[in-house]
């Protein structure tokens, strides 16, 4: 294979891999395939197993008619087709022998996920024997790769329904490691993730995204705006954060805040505007504007009069009042 072959079949040093993933290499570099196929597999792998595999064949890798699956029958096919559970597993070699000596080890296969018995990379390079296309031509060298994910750490292969690729679940599986942008979707103000009215795919890609934190467009506020179009101008009278950063005043998951703000106005807009001689601030009675209190205590601050906080085209919105 390959992928395989671009490892490197000779054993490699052991301060990278152990000796157990020394012995799968060189299982897959002699190819020692099984005549019977998942046949030997699924005498010992039923329903009552420790490992049950039956749901496979609910999907496309388990589906004989598909071109490209492992269990694909005649036509043509990808090199994997019709080696079965073999395909990604490894080949069986002495794995399915059915006498055994008493406290004699079974030869091992690859087992993925996290109870894996291979490197990360090893089990990326059987999954990418297949999938390697331009949706991950962005893998190698990516955030995911880099952390030692391997595929299996968030797909279910052997699940009728591969909750990462589900609406409804993805979040909850990107969640297993990123918790704080969980914690951050229970906030008041947050993006609709707990509904899953918004999920992670929309503004990243975990094979490895173009922009910074694996997101899909080259920009954060080119994230943004795919959403919030009215947000990108060009406007005539401009603020310049929003065209700079939408961070800048904005938490992306969720904050206590109201419109996901990272201080709530008038302190947030002080961070950038000095407010000494403001008409708004508290001073003698006699200055204060009219009413119980100063507009600069009042509920929306700034933006009781600053509306148009993100840019105006109004004529006389250079101030964003309009």
């Amino acid at each position: 294979m390959a992928a395989i072959a671009a490892l490197g079949l000779a054993p490699p040093g052991a301060a990278a891999y152990d000796a157990l993933h020394r012995q799968l290499v060189a299982k897959l570099a002699d190819g020692d395939y099984s005549r019977r196929g998942a046949d030997t597999c699924l005498r010992c792998h039923d329903g009552t197993s420790g490992f049950p595999v039956f749901a496979i064949f609910e999907t496309v890798h388990g589906h004989p008619a598909i071109d490209g699956s492992p269990f694909r029958q005649g036509g043509v096919s990808a090199p994997p087709a019709g080696l079965q559970c073999e395909a990604c597993h490894g080949p069986a070699g002495e794995h399915g022998r059915q006498v055994m000596a008493e406290g004699e080890p079974r030869e091992p296969m690859v087992a993925f996920g996290g109870r894996g018995s291979a490197a990360p990379g090893l089990q990326n390079a059987l999954c990418l024997e297949c999938h390697r296309n331009y949706g991950r031509a962005r893998w190698t060298g990516s955030a995911h790769e880099e952390a030692g994910l391997a595929c299996a750490s968030c797909h279910r292969i052997h699940a009728a329904e591969d909750p990462v690729r589900t609406a409804a679940a993805q979040n909850a599986v990107c969640a297993d490691c990123h918790r704080n942008v969980a914690t951050d979707a229970l906030k008041r103000s947050a993006h609709p993730i707990r509904e899953s009215r918004l999920i992670c795919r929309d503004c990243h890609d975990p094979h490895g995204g173009i922009g910074a934190a694996l997101t899909l467009r080259p920009g954060l506020n080119e994230s943004c705006f795919a959403c919030h179009a009215e947000k990108r101008g060009p406007f005539l009278w401009e603020h310049a954060p929003v065209a700079e950063d939408c961070s800048i005043c904005h938490l992306p998951h969720g904050s206590n805040q109201p419109a996901l703000l990272v201080r709530r106005p008038p302190q947030l807009c002080q961070g950038c505007h000095s407010s000494v001689g403001h008409r708004s601030l508290p001073q003698l009675a006699e200055f204060l504007p009219p009413g119980p209190a100063s507009a600069f205590l009042l509920g929306k601050a700034c933006l009781n009069c600053h509306a148009e906080v993100h840019g105006s085209n109004h004529p006389s919105g250079n101030w964003l009042r309009r």
